[in-house]
């Protein structure tokens, strides 16, 4: 029986790695994926699912009004698993429709994201997933201070801020896994300097 899984990570933490890990064990047994990411992350190039050593792998790109049921529906191919990047950005429409994927067509599906933003708030998609996935796995990344990163900093000019737009498009040199501890820490250094 398919599920929808959620696995959800500080920036930093292996999601997209891991993600391809997944891809290539069922390519390795003859089965397809279809693979899909953020039209919004082009960070390394649109359409391509990119580990921070380097590794990639083409991927179909959605938006806001993409309708995922429809694309794996009339796929090329049936696919054996459906395997979703930046799945933060996704719409609470794109998330019931990835729900139908299993449930309608029997396909598993497995998205990887951020928890929140830079301010601790959910992300729609990512929001969306904790209430309706089959099941929910953290990817535990470490904070420079040893404890548990679940907080995605956002660093302008060598400072943290907790003001801005929501979007969370970026490598270490403008976002820092740490914990809330040394989140409030930063914030609060940022704030009397």
């Amino acid at each position: 029986m398919a599920k929808l899984y959620y696995r959800y990570g500080a920036m930093g933490s292996g999601k997209s790695i891991d993600l391809l890990k997944v891809a290539y064990n069922y390519e390795e047994r003859n089965q397809k994926t279809i693979l899909f990411t953020a039209g919004i992350d082009d960070r390394f190039g649109t359409g391509k699912i990119t580990t921070r050593i380097g590794i990639s792998k083409e991927a179909l790109v959605f938006f806001h009004d993409t309708n995922i049921f429809e694309v794996v529906k009339n796929y090329l191919y049936r696919a054996d698993c459906v395997l979703v990047d930046e799945a933060q950005f996704l719409t609470q429409k794109q998330t019931r429709e990835l729900s139908d994927i299993v449930d309608e067509l029997d396909i598993p599906v497995i998205c990887y994201g951020l928890r929140a933003d830079f301010q601790n708030h959910f992300f729609e998609g990512s929001k969306s997933l904790m209430e309706i996935a089959d099941k929910i796995e953290e990817i535990k990344t470490i904070c420079e201070c040893g404890a548990k990163a679940t907080v995605n900093m956002r660093m302008i000019n060598g400072k943290a801020t907790d003001v801005g737009e929501q979007i969370l498009i970026g490598g270490n040199d403008s976002y820092k896994s740490v914990c809330r501890k040394c989140y409030k820490k930063y914030i609060q250094e940022s704030k009397n300097s």
